[in-house]
């Protein structure tokens, strides 16, 4: 993948060649960005970077010179993306260079398997050619988990310490990108040494997105590079050139989508559903009908999956972050399309800013419980009961 082929970033990218180009590279790097935001495409990208052989001049450089030492030759500070036409470029973009290694969660294709990574190389090039935005569950759904835990395990980790201690085949570099560290458990601390002593031109990429729960050994040893969520001038000039979505629509999802590119493309699949529909019987049910209509309303979400359910929490959100701008932005300085900002005033009739701002917390929580596999109906019940509970204090109107 080129730098050029990543939607926006476009700071990061000039930061992570000039790490190069001014040799300031850490053999160990932390790629730190949320979900959608494109951490794992910029990781492939400067991977495919250091071993281009533009980039290399079709000469091995010594290791002092790519971690900090000699000078590089003035003419290669100028290359801002890897050339992809060349034999290490090419390689590289299928995913098929020997000297860029890969590792990510897995699970056992049957019991008693020790899966590694490269076990599934077949289903990993074709996962990053499709959804090369996704997250850890739409790849353990790609291979069929369902609802068994993905992890990198032990067994992963040895392969990793022999693999980087081979001689490198054809690059320069011998490269590891490892996609979402946060399924090491402690078995991850077997990579210490190897990380803080790596063999000659070795290069670590993790790509993370949460750190909280990567091991704290393994940040202490990296280079941390935050990736930072896109603008939504990025998401809506990507869903235009890239899925030829019309431009409204593209305005429209990229609003919502929260610099999560991943969700905008999940939006657009979903786009015919009724998700105001949908919120207005859950609101008239929690305000007026009553238990009987909520238990209703609990059994038809209950039957959603999970992304349609985090995209409807998603959603609520959206109107109600919409609702706090109108209340307090000067006049006509929102703009939106017209049914969102009727919904959006009347839900400034039902809770103060004070209660939406409650209401908020909750609907991320539920979206967290829900990432993390939660009973949907245990949860919708609860969320319905505190959400009443919230805006019990205004007097109940209908959103018709």
């Amino acid at each position: 993948m080129l730098f050029k082929e990543v939607i926006g970033q476009k700071e990061t990218k000039a930061r992570i060649t000039q790490l190069v180009n001014r040799n300031r590279l850490s053999h160990a790097l932390l790629f730190l960005a949320k979900e959608g935001s494109g951490g794992l495409p910029l990781a492939l990208a400067f991977a495919q970077y250091v071993v281009c052989e533009k980039v290399n001049h079709g000469d091995a450089f010594n290791q002092s010179d790519l971690f900090g030492g000699s000078t590089l030759p003035e003419e290669k500070k100028f290359i801002e993306d890897a050339c992809g036409v060349c034999p290490a470029c090419i390689k590289a973009s299928q995913l098929i260079h020997p000297d860029i290694h890969f590792s990510y969660p897995v699970v056992p294709r049957k019991p008693g398997d020790k899966p590694l990574s490269s076990d599934y190389a077949v289903e990993w090039r074709e996962f990053v050619k499709l959804y090369p935005y996704g997250n850890s569950y739409d790849w353990l759904q790609f291979i069929g988990a369902e609802n068994k835990q993905g992890n990198i395990t032990a067994y992963e980790c040895t392969d990793i310490i022999r693999k980087l201690n081979l001689k490198s085949f054809e690059s320069p570099y011998k490269i590891l990108i490892m996609w979402m560290p946060e399924y090491l458990g402690n078995e991850g601390n077997k990579l210490l040494k190897l990380i803080e002593e790596p063999p000659a031109n070795t290069v670590f990429i993790l790509v993370a997105e949460n750190e909280s729960l990567v091991i704290p050994t393994i940040i202490s040893r990296t280079q941390l590079i935050k990736i930072p969520l896109l603008s939504t001038e990025e998401i809506e000039e990507a869903l235009i050139e890239r899925v030829k979505t019309n431009p409204e629509q593209a305005r429209q999802l990229a609003s919502v989508s929260e610099g999560n590119y991943r969700e905008a493309l999940q939006l657009m699949q979903h786009a015919e559903e009724d998700w105001q529909g949908l919120l207005r019987e859950w609101l008239n049910a929690i305000l007026k009908t009553g238990p009987i209509a909520q238990v209703k309303w609990i059994e038809e979400i209950n039957k959603q999956g999970r992304e349609k359910q985090k995209q409807f929490l998603r959603y609520f959100n959206h109107l109600l972050e919409q609702s706090i701008r109108l209340r307090v932005m000067p006049p006509n300085s929102t703009v939106m399309p017209g049914n969102e900002k009727d919904f959006a005033e009347r839900l400034n009739k039902i809770a103060s800013l004070s209660q939406q701002q409650s209401i908020i917390e909750e609907l991320d929580k539920a979206s967290y419980y829900i990432e993390r596999n939660a009973n949907a109906k245990m949860l919708f019940h609860a969320l319905t009961i505190r959400i009443y509970h919230i805006i019990s204090n205004n007097e109940a109107i209908v959103i018709s």
